[in-house]
């Protein structure tokens, strides 16, 4: 995995009381792309495509999906990898010569129906599937055995409207869409060329190009997200020419016919593409979209962030900026209850690896003298906190100590937990604290030998 340097620009010293930012990108640990955000029972699940390090043939190289979740939109819970293309028999590389089971993992969607979870993925070049879950953290599986739309496309986007019809949106360089059925695995073969029907592409429905292409005829590009505010619809959507930026357009039905609104995000931030994934949260809106940020990134390293998202009176969308800052916390972080040590706001060094006991479980790994991790707007309260303890695990000769520390990486040290050697098993263990009050960012400084990988945590929590 990639390893992100911790610089003074990325992370700056915060007032102890004072609400504090987001930064973006949300995800240090990996190289995550195409978000698609999806609330659920008050907690925002983040799915995400995953470029890998090492890219084949210096293209898209992607192999599995992401999962991240948050209930204060600064400190994302990483959730693992949720699937991959080995859930898909005929992704079978006899089958296509696009990698089989080791490339186009492309751009997912989720969402949440009756109980069940149905997740949306392209794989490059054979069309794109579906997979059913329990919860959002699988396991998944697939119920098709086969594409749910076999043509050649990418980048679905699923949309349940207030009446319970569904919607599957995807295409580049067309833009199409199918009604789904109330299964959702399967769609209403009446519509359009057996259930596939493309939208009008024409310059008052997507916008004029700004340069001639006979294929696109139109601003938009790929990635669809189609959005509903105030019984308007939205169609978010990467527009071009390549690099691209974000545009929309705006229907009284999720079918279209579409009217251009204009332009969201201009090109910036990179990378070539763009994706965005737009979702209510606390009576906010906000857009997901990535970038090249992180150190490395490129047009095949990207990095998924986001922003608050505003309307105009008319509707109409304000057009922004991509920020480091991101949004403001909208909860805080309660330090008193169990909190998984792969909740983060900014990482430093560590990487990340399944816990391997229940999916969606993940813990720290990859430990180096030095590395860090902040956790954003946690509420201490009133009575104070006196006692920290943590899940860990280390080898025979490793071990090491976690300092704790406010308001930066340099500020007030309140305490430092002692982790002996554990022969690899998992000890909680437990330091008083100086008595701490009040809202902190809260940054744990991993300290011990310079060989590395001195140890894992599971979960952290402090006593009042």
């Amino acid at each position: 995995m990639t390893r992100f340097p911790f610089t003074a620009l990325m992370i700056a010293s915060l007032a102890c009381s004072a609400p504090v930012a987001a930064i973006n990108p949300i995800v240090q640990t990996i190289y995550t792309a195409d978000p698609a955000p999806v609330v659920h029972a008050g907690t925002l699940y983040l799915y995400t495509s995953h470029d890998e390090d090492q890219l084949v043939k210096n293209f898209f190289t992607m192999k599995d999906w992401r999962c991240f979740s948050t209930n204060d939109m600064v400190n994302w819970t990483d959730h693992g990898a949720v699937a991959s293309l080995r859930n898909f028999t005929w992704a079978d590389p006899k089958i296509s010569g696009w990698g089989g089971f080791e490339n186009g993992a492309w751009a997912p969607q989720a969402i949440e129906r009756d109980g069940k979870w149905y997740l949306y993925v392209p794989l490059q070049g054979r069309g794109i599937g579906v997979l059913v879950a329990d919860n959002p953290f699988g396991p998944f599986e697939d119920p098709l055995n086969k594409p749910l739309v076999a043509n050649d496309n990418i980048d679905p986007s699923v949309f349940l409207d207030d009446d319970g019809d569904a919607y599957l949106y995807w295409g580049n360089p067309k833009c199409w869409y199918a009604k789904l059925n109330d299964d959702m695995i399967s769609y209403d073969t009446a519509l359009g060329d057996h259930g596939l029907v493309v939208q009008e592409m024409t310059p008052a429905a997507f916008g004029q190009r700004s340069k001639p292409d006979p294929r696109r005829p139109t601003s938009y590009e790929e990635g669809p997200w189609l959005y509903k505010r105030n019984e308007l619809y939205y169609l978010f959507f990467g527009a071009g020419p390549i690099p691209e930026h974000l545009g929309y357009s705006t229907s009284t039905s999720p079918a279209g016919p579409w009217k251009y609104g204009g332009v969201v995000m201009s090109t910036q931030g990179g990378s070539f593409t763009n994706h965005p994934g737009v979702v209510d949260y606390h009576g906010k809106t906000y857009l997901f979209y990535h970038n090249a940020a992180l150190p490395g990134g490129g047009g095949f390293h990207r990095s998924v962030c986001v922003d608050e998202l505003t309307f105009n009176r008319d509707g109409s969308v304000v057009p922004l900026d991509m920020t480091e800052d991101g949004p403001a916390p909208v909860a805080e972080l309660d330090p008193y209850q169990r909190v998984e040590a792969e909740t983060i706001a900014w990482a430093s060094g560590v990487e990340t690896e399944p816990a391997g006991d229940k999916p969606g479980n993940m813990v720290i790994a990859a430990v180096d003298d030095g590395d860090s991790i902040e956790v954003q707007n946690v509420d201490f309260g009133a009575p104070g906190a006196a006692k920290f303890a943590a899940s860990v695990a280390s080898d025979e000769d490793a071990g090491g100590t976690i300092e704790l520390r406010l308001d930066s990486a340099d500020g007030p040290l309140i305490g430092a937990l002692s982790i002996p050697g554990t022969a690899g098993s998992w000890k909680t263990l437990s330091t008083d604290v100086t008595k701490t009050f009040g809202v902190h960012d809260l940054f744990l400084i991993f300290r011990g030998p310079p060989a590395g990988n001195l140890y894992r945590v599971d979960w952290w929590k402090f006593e009042p």
